[in-house]
C-alpha cells in the first residue's frame, strides 16, 4: 500500500507554483487519467450553458455536422500541451492551432476566462466526489498555475492571481450567465447524442438518461432538460464511488497515458504520424453572420 501513494509523496515534495507542470502531468497521466477525461468532458459540456458560447457554436455548425471531430480536436490539442509542456515545440504548435481557431471569432475575454476556469475547477470537484484518494492541495494549486500559464499564452487577459479569486469569478460568472436559450438546448442535445453514440444502440437511451442524471440543477435549467429520476444520479454516483474504492487496492500506474489516445475516433492512428497542425477546426463558413467574426 505504501507504493500506491508514491506519486502522492512525490507531489507533496514539489512546489505547486514552480513545479506545476510536473504535478499536473502526474495527476492527469498517472493518478487520475480516466477521471480527468470524464471530468473535462463534463467541464466542456458545462460551458454550453452560456448563451453567448452556445450561439457561436450553433452558428459554426461544427456541433451539428462534426461533433466527434470537434471533441477530438479539443481533447487532443489540450493533451498535447499538457503532455509536452506549453513551452515545448510541440506544445507551442498546439497553442498556435488553438489560438488560430479562437482568433477567427468574436469571443469575449470573460467567456474565454470562464471556459479556462472550468478546466481547473470542474475536475477538482469531480475528484472530490469520485477520486480514489483525496487531492493534495499541491494538485489543486498546480492545476490553477498550469492553466493560468496556458491562458496567458492564449492571450486571455485579467486571469485572477489566486486560486480563490478565480474560483469566485467562476461562481459569479455562472450565477449571472447560466440562463436558458434555444442554442443551449441545441448544443446540449448534440453533445448528449455524441456521448450516447460511443455505446451500442441498445444502450443509448440509458446513456442519455444517465448523462441527465449527472447534471446539476443550474445546468438542467440552462439546457431546458427534464431532470432524470433521482435514482439515476444516485446509481451513477454509487458506481463511481465503488470504482474509486477498487482503485485504492490497485498497484500504481507505472507509465503515464497523458497524450496517448488508443481509441481516438477521428484520428485512429494518433499519435503516430500526427502533429498538432493536423488538428483543429476549418476556417469559418462564408455565410457565418458577421457578429460572430472577429474584426480585423
Amino acid at each position: 500500500m505504501r507504493s500506491r501513494y508514491r506519486n502522492l509523496n512525490r507531489i507533496a515534495a514539489l512546489d505547486p507554483e514552480r513545479d506545476h507542470l510536473e504535478i499536473y502531468q502526474i495527476s492527469v497521466g498517472l493518478e487520475f487519467p480516466w477521471d480527468y477525461t470524464r471530468a473535462l468532458e463534463f467541464a466542456l459540456f458545462r460551458t454550453y450553458c452560456v448563451p453567448s458560447i452556445s450561439r457561436l457554436l450553433a452558428a459554426t455548425g461544427e456541433f451539428e455536422n462534426r461533433p466527434q471531430k470537434r471533441y477530438d480536436d479539443t481533447s487532443l490539442l489540450m493533451a498535447e500541451i499538457a503532455a509536452h509542456g506549453y513551452d515545448s515545440p510541440r506544445g507551442r504548435e498546439a497553442l498556435r492551432v488553438v489560438n488560430r481557431a479562437h482568433g477567427r471569432y468574436a469571443i469575449t475575454n470573460d467567456d474565454m476566462l470562464y471556459v479556462l476556469s472550468t478546466f481547473i475547477y470542474d475536475p477538482i470537484a469531480w475528484l472530490g466526489k469520485y477520486g480514489w484518494r483525496p487531492l493534495h492541495d499541491h494538485e489543486r494549486l498546480a492545476a490553477f498555475h498550469y492553466y493560468r500559464a496556458v491562458g496567458t499564452r492564449m492571450g486571455i487577459r485579467d486571469i485572477p492571481a489566486t486560486y480563490e479569486n478565480y474560483a469566485a469569478f467562476k461562481h459569479d460568472y455562472e450565477s449571472r450567465h447560466f440562463v436558458y436559450s434555444d442554442t443551449n438546448r441545441r448544443i446540449g442535445n448534440y453533445t448528449v447524442g455524441l456521448f450516447a453514440a460511443w455505446f451500442p444502440s441498445f444502450l443509448r437511451p440509458a446513456v442519455r438518461l444517465g448523462v441527465r442524471g449527472m447534471l446539476d440543477e443550474p445546468m438542467l435549467r440552462a439546457f431546458g432538460f427534464d431532470p432524470a429520476p433521482a435514482w439515476v444520479g444516485a446509481s451513477a454516483a454509487a458506481g463511481l464511488r465503488a470504482r474509486a474504492a477498487a482503485l485504492r487496492l490497485a498497484p500504481p500506474r507505472r507509465r503515464s497515458v497523458l497524450g496517448i489516445s488508443k481509441r481516438n475516433r477521428t484520428y485512429p492512428g494518433y499519435p503516430t504520424g500526427y502533429i498538432p497542425a493536423n488538428l483543429g477546426a476549418p476556417a469559418p463558413r462564408e455565410d457565418l453572420p458577421a457578429e460572430h467574426l472577429r474584426r480585423a
